[in-house]
């Protein structure tokens, strides 16, 4: 009969979780540096080219590749001839291994879990609890799957009950649209067929643990109609022209994973989850021999590629930077902004607004200034701030016309694009709305000089700091006439790719 030990189970999710916010797996970097040299779109390019260099940086500065350093989630298949010298709960076992990932010294992560959800909503500070799924199967050894799974891609998770004789195909075909660029693509879809509601929904978080292997399908061919399902899907998604970062392009997904599982003859269940840019995931076996061990990846399977973020992009000072100096960008230009910039993403804007709704005054003054939509890692050693990549801008549509309207803001710097509610207000108050690379956190970190916390220092990466930049590469999404990359960009590759009628503007 196996033992596994406390110490070495607790270890080994500690480490791994540690090793996956710094490496991609080799076979997601090859994929995107394929995507990489078929992209015919300049704008997808240039964003890939930074995913990857960005990679490569983190995997060499042992930092993460994302500021969003994920919800813990943990798959285990524990052997039933398994027995475990343990004082602590499974449960506990993965917290503490997750407590110290996230608060290791020497590469802290950012703790994003919050407790007590829909109502006060404090962080627990070291991201626990881990979402852990559990299975007892057949062995003596135990089989951990794991991943850090990004906010941004979790919250385009959606799930429906089809009829049995409806296509699962065209209702995936028209969720991913709805999805946009806030997903982070291109990355992975995991699908999940039958079962019931949550078995759906798990098969298709499960199915994100396989390796990336749709370059070998297409080689191959399909041999049954799971694997049919998966090219079809693959086609057919990236032919809606989406893009990287939702800008416009060949390549929104790398993959597309299915797993399904037998269901009532009344239903049809399907979900989707997305995986993003900073796809991160290992499986590792304990046998009973002892922690395991993480080898580096060989970093020669990472492409080495330069690109001149200064070439065709225009130099902002933003310390003069006016409306009438904002009112002259057109969606697309590229810029390098240097100056200061404010912080301040979903519970700031919500204290903002109100502060503002009880007449009391702001505690930082955001005239003529940029807010950007950032929780960054905490600093070690000479960074002046962590991995520092952009969240969801859509988040922060509601509060759009408060902050243009109120605060004397000029615009706001985020990832992806904004609902229509934003751009009217972007278009009616004359502002902008700027796009950094989402999955390029620690690139563009390397920008920021100079940090510190302004105000609402009990909200801890949520507080709203000031950075000190210098050029720091954004692109123009919305300007102040209203229009907007996002629409234009995925419009123009959905017609010329020419395999999915494009719809009336």
């Amino acid at each position: 009969m196996t033992v596994i030990k406390q110490e070495d189970f607790t270890r080994s999710i500690a480490e791994a979780f540690q090793y996956i916010s710094c490496y991609h797996p080799v076979d997601f970097i090859e994929a995107m540096a394929e995507a990489y040299e078929h992209e015919q779109s300049p704008a997808a390019k240039n964003a890939i080219a930074q995913i990857l260099m960005n990679s490569r940086m983190a995997a060499e500065g042992h930092r993460p590749m994302c500021q969003d350093t994920g919800v813990p989630v943990v798959f285990l298949k524990i052997g039933m001839n398994v027995r475990w010298d343990a004082t602590k709960s499974i449960q506990e076992m993965v917290d503490e291994g997750v407590r110290r990932a996230y608060t290791d010294k020497d590469n802290p992560l950012r703790a994003s879990m919050l407790a007590d959800p829909a109502g006060a909503r404090r962080n627990t500070r070291d991201n626990t609890p881990a979402v852990v799924h559990m299975e007892v199967v057949a062995g003596d050894r135990v089989e951990v799957r794991l991943a850090a799974k990004g906010g941004g891609s979790e919250n385009k998770a959606r799930f429906v009950t089809l009829n049995p004789s409806d296509s699962v195909v065209d209702w995936i075909l028209e969720q991913v649209p709805a999805m946009g660029g806030d997903w982070c693509p291109p990355g992975v879809l995991g699908i999940g067929i039958g079962g019931t509601a949550e078995k759906a929904m798990l098969l298709a978080k499960e199915s994100l643990m396989a390796p990336l292997d749709m370059h070998e399908l297409k080689a191959r061919g399909p041999k049954n109609r799971t694997e049919e399902l998966r090219l079809e899907l693959y086609e057919k998604v990236n032919a809606l022209g989406i893009g990287a970062q939702g800008l416009g392009g060949l390549a929104t997904v790398l993959d597309v994973k299915v797993l399904d599982y037998p269901t009532h003859a009344t239903a049809l269940p399907v979900a989707v989850i997305p995986n993003c840019a900073a796809t991160r995931h290992i499986e590792f076996h304990l046998d009973g021999g002892g922690p395991v061990h993480f080898e580096p990846p060989d970093l020669g399977r990472w492409p080495k590629l330069t690109l001149d973020l200064a070439s065709g992009a225009q130099r902002v000072n933003l310390e003069t930077l006016t409306r009438a100096g904002i009112a002259a960008w057109k969606a697309g230009d590229r810029l390098l902004l240097t100056g200061r910039i404010l912080t301040g993403r979903d519970a700031a804007h919500k204290r903002i607004a109100d502060l503002v709704a009880k007449g009391e005054k702001l505690p930082v003054d955001f005239s003529n200034r940029f807010i950007y939509y950032v929780g960054p890692v905490e600093p070690v050693r000479e960074e002046a701030v962590g991995p520092a990549g952009p969240t969801t801008s859509r988040r922060m549509d509601k509060f759009m016309d408060l902050m243009l309207g109120k605060t004397g803001l000029l615009g706001s710097i985020g990832k992806s694009e904004r609902g229509q509610q934003a751009v009217e207000a972007i278009k009616r108050h004359k502002g902008v709305h700027l796009i950094a690379v989402g999955g390029a956190a620690y690139l563009v970190s390397k920008a920021v000089r100079g940090a510190r916390v302004l105000a609402f220092h009990d909200l801890g990466m949520e507080a709203i700091h000031e950075f000190e930049v210098k050029d720091m590469p954004v692109t123009v999404a919305v300007d102040t006439n209203g229009n907007a990359v996002h629409d234009t960009g995925p419009r123009e590759w959905r017609a010329r790719i020419g395999k999915i009628p494009v719809t009336p503007a």
